[in-house]
């Protein structure tokens, strides 16, 4: 039950099976009761970073953001921990994907993914914010990459500065890219398992 009135809360439950990606739950939407919060503001005043730091409605703020900003390849547990307290990360973890993008990335294989996952971070996120489209646009579902993307933070550079601790103003290095794309192929064979080689 929702803590502001008696009627039933639409996040209870297994909300994420009966929730449409880019439906309801967009980056600012937090159920703080539930330990699903928002960190970062909806409005980022000029030249300040989009790394809140803190729950936008409730404060909670246990997360160490050093650590994270390391983006160490081997500490994805300690990551993915983190990750699931943003409800949207949460729910990108969880949400039923269309079996048409199951099939497809079973039929692209892994290293196909791996390409593909490169090429488009490279592209869409890869330039600084100044040099992107919409911020780095990333669709809501109709590929396994563009759920990873949004699991892991990486589907456009407010969301990117706001987890990983990358400047918005920057160009992307190869590191970067190579770990990001290392993120979302965790993701993916998390999610497909038929994807683990």
């Amino acid at each position: 039950m929702s803590h502001d009135s008696e009627e039933p809360d639409a996040f209870e439950g297994d909300w994420w099976v009966t929730t449409e990606p880019g439906g309801v739950i967009k980056c600012s939407t937090r159920r703080c009761h539930n330990n699903l919060h928002a960190f970062r503001l909806q409005r980022t005043p000029r030249n300040r970073p989009y790394r809140y730091g803190e729950c936008i409605e409730c404060g909670f703020d246990d997360i160490d953001w050093n650590r994270l900003d390391k983006r160490d390849i081997h500490d994805l547990e300690y990551t993915n921990r983190s990750l699931d307290l943003e409800m949207i990360r949460y729910y990108y973890r969880r949400v039923p994907i269309e079996p048409r993008v199951v099939a497809d990335a079973v039929d692209m294989g892994l290293d196909e993914l791996r390409t593909g996952a490169r090429t488009r971070l490279s592209k869409v996120i890869g330039p600084p914010l100044a040099q992107t489209y919409r911020g780095g646009f990333t669709p809501w579902k109709g590929n396994l990459v563009y759920y990873a993307q949004h699991r892991t933070a990486t589907c456009c550079r407010r969301c990117l500065e706001e987890w990983h601790g990358i400047n918005r103003k920057t160009e992307l290095s190869n590191r970067h890219l190579e770990y990001f794309t290392e993120l979302i192929l965790q993701y993916a064979q998390e999610r497909v398992p038929p994807l683990i080689s």
